[in-house]
């Protein structure tokens, strides 16, 4: 019997270090975005609602008209220029920089999506055709949270599954109190605010939303969401009352996690403020939520309400300073396998 090349009984053994997040659709079409937003809303961790009330809902009411407005906000802020979403062009940059760090010696590198293309399948597969014996998932979320980073580890494994031969494997922890992570996070702020005219005279670190009812079950990332909004802010020596915590992106009827971004937006103009700025550190990479939800429709609404003006801080996205921050810390997650 002849052993193909690619098997992993015969490959150097290697490390690898798969890079994930939450996802992107292929494109803005109509069916590119129901493909996606299936996908998306089916997932239990996102939507827990029983199957045999949600999925009916779901198919037949809401991915009627849901990807028109998902695909009109995703054309917005579309790169055209590699025809994909900037989470996809950020998450890829972010491996390659890695890759560039650590050089192909010992450790590779591959990135993989939650929902959409690549899949974490598909990057599972690569490292092991390269003669990774041992993985490390490292998912682009510095706070954890059941519909984030334990989905995404869940698809990781449900992938393993399908090995005769399974890899040993590590998962990240977040990192959302990392004392580095915090010092760049900071940095930006600084950085960017030097660019602006003005200081503003309040500051949203507005988070990714989720239902209230997650954090009365046990879902630690409220905690780990205010736990780094006053760790940048006691860096920066921004009094309490300048620096608000928001959470964003709420859906369907129930509580989410308050205050929401929008209201606060909106009450920041009505109370007669008139500059502030925006900034996302439950997201590790610009995407829908910040440059869309964010940049364009926050600003929007907090300049139709009497504002003057609202600046957007990016992500860290694929800057040296995040690069670095991220070698680092994938180092320390490798600890005894280097």
């Amino acid at each position: 019997m002849t052993i193909p090349k690619h098997h992993p009984a015969i490959q150097k053994e290697k490390i690898g270090v798969l890079i994930l997040n939450l996802g992107t659709p292929d494109n803005y079409d109509y069916w590119s975005m129901r493909r996606y937003l299936s996908e998306f809303l089916s997932d239990q961790r996102v939507i827990d609602y029983p199957k045999w009330f949600w999925q009916p809902l779901l198919q037949g009411i809401i991915l009627t008209s849901r990807p028109f407005r998902s695909g009109a906000a995703y054309k917005s802020i579309w790169n055209h220029d590699k025809s994909e979403s900037p989470l996809k062009t950020y998450t890829r940059g972010i491996s390659d920089k890695l890759q560039k760090k650590f050089g192909k010696k010992q450790v590779i590198f591959e990135w993989g999506m939650r929902y959409g293309n690549p899949s974490t399948e598909a990057g599972i597969q690569n490292l092991i055709g390269q003669g990774c014996r041992k993985i490390l998932f490292f998912s682009l979320y510095p706070q954890y949270s059941a519909p984030t980073m334990a989905t995404a580890y869940d698809k990781a494994f449900d992938a393993l599954k399908k090995q005769v031969w399974q890899p040993s494997i590590r998962t990240s922890a977040p990192y959302h109190d990392d004392d580095t992570y915090i010092n760049v996070l900071a940095d930006s702020i600084v950085n960017h605010l030097k660019k602006t005219k003005t200081k503003p005279e309040v500051i949203l670190t507005s988070f990714h939303g989720v239902p209230k009812r997650y954090l009365m079950q046990g879902d630690p990332y409220h905690c780990m969401c205010c736990k780094t909004s006053r760790l940048v802010r006691e860096k920066l020596g921004w009094d309490e009352d300048k620096w608000i915590n928001t959470f964003q992106s709420r859906f369907g009827p129930e509580e989410w996690l308050q205050p929401y971004t929008d209201k606060t937006i909106e009450k920041l103009a009505h109370d007669g403020i008139k500059r502030i700025a925006i900034i996302s550190p439950a997201f590790a990479v610009d995407c829908l939520e910040t440059l869309e939800e964010l940049a364009i429709e926050g600003r929007d609404e907090f300049l139709s309400h009497g504002g003057d003006e609202c600046t957007y801080i990016p992500c860290l996205n694929d800057t040296k300073p995040h690069i670095d921050f991220l070698e680092n810390r994938i180092r320390h997650e490798l600890s005894g396998w280097l």
